[in-house]
């Protein structure tokens, strides 16, 4: 997810008219379904687990290895509270992050997981580890992605640094949207930028948990490596046309390299869907040929398809453009066959307020939306298999009156990145009216 100000990309009953589908083969499957194990695997446009049908409630959680790591930034018992209340209110699964790139890019994370020397940061390594562990001891998976497509992170734009010496920062206003992300495209046609990259892969797959003792190629409590959160082949036509073979082999080179060095887990994109691709349907599969599941990433307020501040003028208008986009996703995962997980939504606080305090009326409708379109996709034996909100802040709150998190000051880590508002989309553990949607989503996904 990403904050943007273009309209382009600004961060009716949703299923109506899908047909019942089969169990169809899945294109590109790194995993045979056939074989009941304990890691999740594809079967059709279902996924399966130790010979069952497996479909999950999930959050995103970025922040879990920083928790994890023994340092000043580090909260290991904060850690286990947050799982323990994850797991409390049936959330199974949780997308975090496993790569993240220091650089000059503004807003970049630090400390990352590694720098343009080359040295990575084991603290935060050893962070990931534990975060795992404590995933595994509670019977949850993980969905781990390796780089980001914009800026919070470092991402693809660090990456392009470290081999150029050059970097666009994202919102500049000598360098308006979208120069941002149409330059950090350039990252999928650098080869030098994509070795630096599958080499943080190779290692990162082929590490054993410094607690557990398991491998990761081996550990059951990884659901899929998805390559990057939000990959895009830039925005503007001309770019997204000259860039699309590169960005196809990225993806393709990618998905096989995870595959040599672990055939166990599940191999995802991250990607948004159409709002990545100018509304291109054919970008989207051509993008998942050779990629496990679907993933459709749903921006109401960043989209510019709602107005933060007017809420309840703009919900009608809003609804029917998430309506339609669900629609068009869940049809696209029919007609390919495979699962589709929404795994980013995410919806203000009424007023576009960011205190705890503030209510969620539109938050609560927006989730209901969410978690309807899932329920009735499987009701009618659809594709969609996950749901992952956007994202568990817990028990952290903003230090500062002005809800901005500061960087090599501030350590109470949540779900809205450090470079966002603190509490802008993030569910807070006071949020009893969404504990209690989310919860009952939970139950009713597990038993359909």
């Amino acid at each position: 997810m990403v904050r943007v100000t273009s309209p382009l990309c600004d961060r009716r009953t949703a299923l109506a008219g899908i047909a019942a589908v089969g169990l169809a083969g899945c294109s590109g499957a790194g995993v045979a379904s056939s074989k009941a194990s304990s890691f999740v695997t594809v079967d059709g446009t279902r996924f399966s687990r130790g010979g069952e049908w497996y479909r999950y409630t999930g959050t995103n959680a970025w922040y879990l290895a920083w928790l994890g790591s023994d340092t000043k930034y580090g909260d290991r018992a904060r850690l286990g509270r947050e799982l323990d209340r994850l797991k409390s209110i049936g959330i199974g699964n949780v997308r975090l992050l496993a790569g993240a790139e220091e650089s000059p890019v503004r807003n970049s994370i630090k400390p990352g997981f590694e720098t343009q020397d080359g040295t990575l940061n084991t603290a935060l390594l050893a962070g990931l580890d534990v975060a795992m562990a404590e995933l595994g001891k509670r019977g949850m998976t993980a969905v781990l992605y390796f780089t980001n497509n914009w800026e919070w992170s470092g991402g693809m734009m660090s990456r392009l640094y470290w081999q150029t010496g050059k970097y666009k920062d994202m919102n500049d206003p000598a360098d308006p949207w979208p120069a941002f992300p149409d330059a950090g495209s350039a990252f999928y046609a650098n080869s030098a930028a994509i070795k630096r990259f599958f080499d943080y892969v190779k290692m990162l797959v082929g590490r054993t948990n410094s607690v557990t003792g398991v491998a990761y190629k081996d550990d059951p409590t990884l659901m899929a490596w998805q390559l990057a959160n939000e990959p895009r082949p830039g925005v503007s036509p001309a770019v997204m046309q000259a860039i699309l073979p590169a960005y196809n082999k990225w993806i393709d080179d990618s998905a096989a390299l995870i595959r040599s060095l672990d055939p166990n887990h599940l191999v995802s994109l991250g990607m948004e869907g159409t709002i990545a691709t100018n509304g291109d349907t054919d970008i989207v599969v051509r993008a998942h040929q050779n990629i496990d599941y679907m993933t459709g990433h749903i921006w109401p307020l960043n989209w510019g398809w709602v107005d933060g501040k007017d809420l309840a003028g703009t919900w009608d208008s809003g609804a029917a453009k998430v309506a339609d986009y669900i629609d068009t996703h869940v049809k696209l995962a029919v007609d390919a066959g495979k699962p589709l997980v929404f795994e980013e939504f995410g919806f203000p606080r009424d007023g576009e307020l960011y205190d705890p305090s503030v209510t969620t009326t539109f938050r609560q409708r927006y989730y209901r939306m969410i978690y309807a379109a899932a329920e009735a996709s499987l009701a009618a034996n659809g594709p969609v298999q996950g749901t992952n909100f956007w994202a568990w802040n817990g028990e952290a709150r903003a230090q500062h009156p002005d809800h901005h998190f500061v960087a090599g000051e501030d350590t109470q880590y949540m779900g809205d990145p450090p470079h966002e508002p603190q509490g802008w989309y993030g569910n807070f553990d006071t949020d009893e009216a969404m504990i209690a949607i989310i919860s009952q989503h939970a139950k009713s996904f597990a038993t359909a």
